[in-house]
């Protein structure tokens, strides 16, 4: 995501974390003085409810963005006999998408079984009408009310604030008020996690221990150390120093939460060349890592030390890229250990503990998989395949452990891997895409062969489920490729909607340079165009009644239907305005306009981040070369059964309901989607 940067304010949620030891172990004792009680309870309720479903279980196999047409054309190939053995067996069909079709927005759909304006979750970021400035949009981190302060520390006396900013309550959590148990790994948006009958390993949008979506470390010996510029993805290049064989460095870490001055954590290590079995040896906190060109190290463990008696643990895996001419390393971005978690990526708190221990070290980051460590050449194709499917791996395997212990009610299961690897490999689909000029197709393969794996574990789910299982493998949308960008803010200055300061040309992230008492309109994010709103807006101007509508109206009308001056093809099929698009209680959190594009268009790289880059239509040559990001018609999700359900087109909205249904639960009011199941 163009986002990575952006984070929710979770560094500040770390000074909470010397507390958490202690919470887990008082959450354990009191779950083990009171299992029994709550078992029988629980087992009683759940056995009434059960009493009316009509399956054991329901397990849910999300593979984000498996796009229809590729699965058409490889089940006719005869690729996918899985998927294709499930067709026969139950069904197959499109499965509608959401306004915008975005990740955070489409599954958060799928959990609550409502639009946006019921769940609250637009885009991936959302907007400070304040400040204009962007923040993660489904989580909200806050400090502590009551503090002490001791010498240069300062020691948290109540928990920082941590809301989950999706609204309406999921379909797990019905099921748990009925008394029926899940597990629910890695579905988006559910950080911090639900509280709910049942397990939880929250998803996108956990950070990593700078509080970011996801910084890399690239080390070298040559260059200029670099660190993540405000608004640019990516990582932070570090310079090491070399002493012979040996390169001395250091890991980032968090600003110490415990420290008045907020100052960096740090923990240094070594790197030696030449020892005898392996190409050189990582030190770092008394251990000794084997490190061999161009292969990823072991999760690494590690602590550092933000006051006595307090650490935080991190873990990251390392990559020796480069020994002789120039050494080159680099460095997952440091992630939170799953084992000694410093805040809540588990309900319960002791879950995460249990899947490191059973299953061992895993990736916590919300965002897994290091696109940008791609986008910006730091790790090659083949490494980044390499890192996805190893923790595709890893899901795997806490799925299997699912599968095996909760063996009624319900099992979650999305995997990032299609939605990941079609991003960053598209190009090698598409011959006139502008990312792939000048290059040799070593990959045209990639995507087949990934479809090709994600059968395998639909294969390998249909042998571990039994005759009274009912399995939904789904997508959340589809793919298209991602060939020119366009500028909004660009175009919105041009039609004078926007202005800048006097003599300004805004390249500055975050609309800076922008004039707002001349600016009725402007873009933050990937799909919304916002209106500067009086009594909204801090600095708005455009009255909230007849005047919005007049320009929301306008505005979209002349959108609707753009032409790409240099291709001649229509770059953006459809804006609406968001009263057409949603309706609920949080409609007013929403962008004023959608945008719907055309497939092969997206919104810039600039305007997304609040850029005025000074043209319109612009070639898309990053990595990131395939999106979804466009008009939901052009990329419905896929949704196949084992089981025969009703043939009237399927909505993302509609698997919620469908869930409760064939466990015997009955829909709440609030829920707009409609079981899929034929009556009985």
């Amino acid at each position: 995501m163009p986002f990575s940067y952006i984070g929710p304010g979770a560094g500040i949620a770390l000074v909470g974390s010397f507390l958490v030891v202690l919470l887990t172990f008082l959450t354990a004792l009191l779950t083990i003085f009171t299992w029994p009680v709550r078992r029988v309870w629980r087992m009683l309720r759940g056995q009434r409810a059960l009493r009316h479903a009509r399956v054991q279980r329901v397990v849910v196999l999300g593979l984000d963005g498996l796009e229809p047409t590729l699965v058409d054309q490889y089940l006719e190939q005869g690729q996918l006999p899985n998927l294709a053995k499930l067709r026969e067996q139950g069904c197959y069909q499109r499965l509608g998408t959401t306004w915008p079709p975005l990740s955070p927005v489409a599954w958060s759909s799928f959990a609550t079984g409502t639009n946006p304006g019921k769940h609250n979750i637009y885009d991936f970021i959302a907007r400070n009408p304040e400040t204009y400035l962007p923040a993660i949009s489904s989580v909200r981190i806050g400090k502590p009310r009551r503090t002490l302060r001791l010498g240069r520390f300062v020691l948290p006396l109540s928990k920082p604030e941590m809301t989950l900013l999706r609204k309406s309550k999921p379909f797990w959590s019905v099921l748990g008020d009925a008394g029926i148990f899940s597990a629910v790994l890695r579905v988006p948006i559910t950080f911090p996690p639900d509280r709910f009958h049942g397990v939880q390993l929250s998803a996108m949008c956990v950070p990593d221990l700078l509080g970011t979506q996801g910084t890399f470390l690239y080390y070298s010996e040559g260059g200029t150390a670099e660190r993540t510029k405000e608004g640019d993805a990516g990582g932070d290049h570090i310079i090491v120093e070399r002493d012979g064989n040996v390169i001395r460095s250091f890991l980032r870490g968090p600003a110490n939460p415990l420290d008045q001055d907020q100052a960096e954590l740090r923990i240094p290590f070594t790197v030696v060349e030449g020892v005898r079995g392996t190409d050189a040896i990582l030190k770092v906190k008394g251990q000794q890592v084997p490190l061999e060109l161009n292969k990823y190290s072991p999760w690494v463990r590690f602590s550092y030390r933000a006051a006595p008696g307090v650490s935080i643990r991190g873990i990251a895996r390392f990559l020796l890229k480069r020994l002789h001419g120039g050494f080159e390393m680099y460095s997952t971005p440091v992630q939170i250990d799953p084992d000694r978690p410093v805040m809540p990526i588990s309900h319960p708190a002791v879950y995460s503990n249990y899947l490191a221990r059973q299953l061992g070290t895993f990736s916590t980051l919300g965002l897994a998989e290091d696109t940008w460590s791609l986008s910006e050449g730091v790790l090659s194709e083949d490494a980044f395949l390499q890192q996805a499917y190893d923790i595709h791996e890893e899901r795997i395997a806490m799925f299997r452990d699912a599968l095996g212990t909760v063996r009624r009610g319900l099992v979650v299961c999305v995997f990032d891997a299609p939605d990941r690897i079609q991003h960053m490999f598209w190009k090698f689909l598409d011959d006139d895409h502008p990312a792939l000029r000048g290059r040799d197709n070593t990959h045209r393969h990639t995507i087949a062969n990934m479809y090709t794996h994600m059968d395998d574990l639909v294969g390998e789910t249909m042998r571990r489920i039994g005759p009274d299982d009912t399995l939904l493998v789904m997508s959340d949308h589809g793919f298209k490729p991602f060939r020119r960008c366009v500028d909004l803010n660009t175009w919105l200055l041009e039609q004078g909607y926007l202005a800048l300061h006097e003599g300004r040309r805004s390249e500055q992230n975050y609309l800076r340079e922008v004039d707002w008492s001349r600016t009725r309109a402007y873009v933050l994010g990937l799909a919304g165009i916002y209106v500067n709103q009086a009594g909204r807006e801090s600095q708005g101007i455009v009255d909230a009644g007849r005047e919005k509508l007049e320009l929301v109206a306008e505005i979209s009308a002349a959108l609707s239907g753009l032409v790409d001056t240099e291709t001649g093809q229509i770059a953006i099929r459809e804006v609406i305005p968001s009263s057409q698009a949603y309706d609920g209680p949080y409609v007013d959190a929403a962008p004023d306009m959608v945008v719907g594009y055309c497939g092969g268009y997206r919104v810039s790289w600039d305007s997304a981040v609040g850029k005025v880059s000074g043209q319109v239509f612009t070639d898309n040559v990053k990595a990131w070369s395939g999106d979804h990001c466009i008009h939901p018609d052009l990329v419905p999700g896929v949704l196949f059964s084992n089981r025969k359900l009703d043939q009237r087109p399927a909505d993302i909205r509609d698997l919620a309901p469908t869930i409760l249904d064939l466990l015997g639960v009955g829909k709440p009011g609030y829920m707009e989607g409609e079981s899929l199941l034929p009556e009985r």
